[in-house]
């Protein structure tokens, strides 16, 4: 009797991993989880990670070529302000819905919490960043169509 359960379990999970395999095709992410009943399943593909990392390098050096030293030191006090917004995920930020729009806010604009103040593009999806408080826009710290990392301060809100 348990082996009929664990091969109906079997079955259950190789049908998730076909399953989290095609969203992973659909959508170009490169990895995917889920948890259902007690089983933990991951896919991953690591194909795509290597092409991520050669074009990483590419555009390393036009960075380096701006003068960066500036910029970290700026970079410090803003992370640290109580108003800052940091960017929830490494992508592209976008300041207005589409090319030639206007930007979602300005400096000195009024915003509402939960109000979209840009967009962050990763992996081809556009995901709305909102206000997590509402206040005045004091400084945008990032230009349109500028990359973005993980938990750098994208604006302030005071």
């Amino acid at each position: 009797m348990a082996d009929k359960d664990d091969n109906e379990t079997h079955e259950l999970e190789a049908g998730w991993i076909r399953e989290l395999a095609g969203i992973l095709d659909e959508t170009g992410l490169t990895e995917i989880e889920i948890e259902k009943n007690a089983v933990r399943l991951r896919v991953a593909r690591s194909v795509a990670s290597a092409q991520v990392v050669q074009a990483a390098p590419v555009q390393a050096p036009a960075v380096e070529a701006s003068p960066a030293p500036e910029p970290a030191p700026a970079a410090a006090p803003t992370q640290s302000h109580p108003g800052a917004v940091p960017s929830p995920m490494v992508g592209t930020a976008y300041l207005s819905p589409s090319p030639g729009a206007d930007p979602f806010v300005k400096e000195g604009a009024s915003v509402s919490e939960g109000q979209t103040v840009m967009i962050i593009e990763a992996m081809k999806t556009m995901n709305p960043i909102a206000a997590p408080r509402s206040g005045t826009v004091s400084k945008i710290l990032v230009s349109d169509a500028q990359p973005v990392e993980f938990n750098e301060p994208l604006l302030i809100i005071e």
